[in-house]
């Protein structure tokens, strides 16, 4: 990413699993003075943007929020032209993606997609499965409560049956239960159009990640917008709850 000077980043502390609220494409047309239609068209853009330059940097997992359960409540027109466009994407951007060894799965209710685009999104993920250098997780129908929510039942139904005891229920049972459960928890959350919250998305397994918000509008977050975030990823210090004995003895000190 020489392109960017003044953008630089530390191999070894690139986040391992980005995860990306995308957000924006209505706001940016009504800006422009277009249809919410051209705005989801532009967005398409940043997705491909965003997604080679995750392959580029090597960042082995990338998770795409692109259509919400909640979603569907949108007007028919809107939902028909969001299902057209993703089937465009999917039919298009397979060779893409095996050029550049990037493995697609999918998260959600994905039973609730149109026929075509059910089966455009079973194509690409069969296309792409031998590939290793990155997997793209397109989250599609997705809700984390009813994330969650399936989980549990899984979890009482094993229970029910006899095939897990109740002190076998841990963090580990139910976060291998979830939809991501091929997944490593996100390191970094992006949040792109200025919107300070999550919107029911990775509820169980955002519990440590760090959460970057910006107010560019999806359309417009490229490649430099995506190389900021992860500066502003390297410069934190992550502590999972624990602090370093050093650390806390110092600000101790200081505070008496």
């Amino acid at each position: 990413m020489d392109e960017f000077p003044g953008l630089s980043l530390e191999a070894e502390r690139l986040p391992r699993h980005v995860a990306i609220v995308m957000d924006g494409n209505g706001r940016w047309a009504r800006q422009r003075g277009l249809s919410r239609a051209e705005g989801h068209r532009r967005g398409k853009d940043s997705v491909r943007a965003v997604v080679e330059a995750a392959r580029a940097i090597g960042i082995p997992y990338l998770t795409l929020f692109v259509f919400s359960n909640e979603n569907w409540q949108r007007p028919g027109t809107e939902v028909r032209f969001l299902m057209e466009l993703f089937h465009r994407y999917l039919s298009t951007e397979t060779k893409r993606l095996m050029k550049r060894d990037i493995k697609v799965v999918a998260l959600g209710d994905l039973e609730r997609l149109p026929p075509p685009v059910r089966r455009a999104l079973d194509s690409m993920i069969a296309t792409t499965a031998g590939n290793r250098s990155m997997t793209a997780a397109l989250a599609l129908s997705y809700g984390g409560r009813q994330d969650v929510t399936a989980a549990a039942r899984r979890i009482a139904e094993e229970v029910a049956a006899g095939r897990l005891r109740p002190d076998e229920v841990d963090e580990q049972a139910v976060a291998s239960r979830l939809a991501s459960a091929a997944l490593p928890d996100p390191d970094l959350l992006i949040r792109t159009s200025g919107e300070l919250r999550i919107s029911n998305f990775f509820l169980y397994q955002l519990a440590y990640t760090e959460l970057y918000f910006t107010s560019t509008l999806w359309p417009d977050f490229r490649e430099r917008e995506f190389l900021q975030a992860l500066t502003a990823y390297q410069l934190r210090e992550r502590r999972f709850g624990v602090v370093d004995a050093g650390s806390a003895n110092h600000r101790l000190r200081v505070a008496n």
